[in-house]
């Protein structure tokens, strides 16, 4: 593959605005479908795309970026493409983790992952050990991730609580739900982009996306890049963020 020039995404840092980032990484599948290659193709090309957000996420000064890589819906798809998305996952994990860590990068999961297999919650565990003293900003995967089962196990945290006295019913508010979820340690969001052309939030980060800015974006997700990301904060420095008021 020729190489291509990096771009300077650096200038973009200082005015964009943002804290933390959320991408529905949309469009493997089609991506693939147009070359008439298989849907696994698209996700080997996906996870490159990852590699290059997630460097340019860093360039361009934010603190967090949330990727959605596997819904707890995607077990419905066939076995075979579930097998070769876990597969992937574990390979990148493996291959990437030295240069996150050596770039001071943290690695956060966000959703159910210790329902995976144990040798791959195993890695992550590993992996999100390497990284925890890191200071720089976090990469956040949202794996076997559900918002709604999300707040479903928030809900259970705060009731067993109630149970045992620790916090009376009256006490339950936002600030209560926001410290159970599992994004209770990351900034809030500001900006939730979906690639691919895809107008729905597709149960990610439901409580969190309340008040954050949604950008959609025809691109495939395997296609999307730094100049992509820079372009979407780009728009988000644009809006009005009003958050209720005038």
């Amino acid at each position: 593959m020729a190489s291509q020039a990096k771009p300077d995404l650096t200038a973009a840092a200082p005015v964009h605005g943002a804290r933390h980032v959320a991408i529905i990484m949309d469009g493997n599948g089609r991506w693939a479908k147009k070359r008439l290659l298989p849907r696994v193709a698209g996700h080997r090309a996906g996870v490159e795309a990852v590699r290059r957000v997630a460097r340019a996420a860093q360039e361009l000064g934010l603190e967090c970026l949330t990727l959605y890589a596997f819904s707890s819906e995607n077990w419905k798809r066939p076995a075979s493409e579930v097998s070769d998305l876990m597969g992937l996952l574990r390979h990148f994990i493996q291959s990437d983790i030295e240069e996150f860590h050596a770039n001071g990068v943290r690695l956060r999961i966000i959703g159910n992952y210790r329902a995976l297999d144990p040798s791959l919650v195993e890695l992550i565990d590993g992996a999100m050990a390497r990284t925890a003293a890191n200071s720089g900003p976090v990469i956040a995967i949202a794996l076997n991730y559900g918002a709604q089962d999300e707040m479903v196990r928030a809900a259970q945290r705060i009731a067993e609580r109630v149970a045992k006295g620790e916090l009376a019913t009256q006490d339950i508010g936002i600030d209560a739900i926001d410290a159970e979820l599992d994004t209770a340690d990351l900034p809030p969001l500001d900006l939730l982009i979906r690639t691919s052309g895809e107008q729905r939030l597709s149960n990610f980060m439901l409580w969190q996306a309340a008040y954050a800015e949604l950008y959609f974006t025809d691109m495939l997700w395997p296609d999307f890049d730094g100049r992509a990301l820079a372009g979407a904060l780009d728009a988000f420095r644009m809006r009005d963020r009003r958050f209720g008021g005038l």
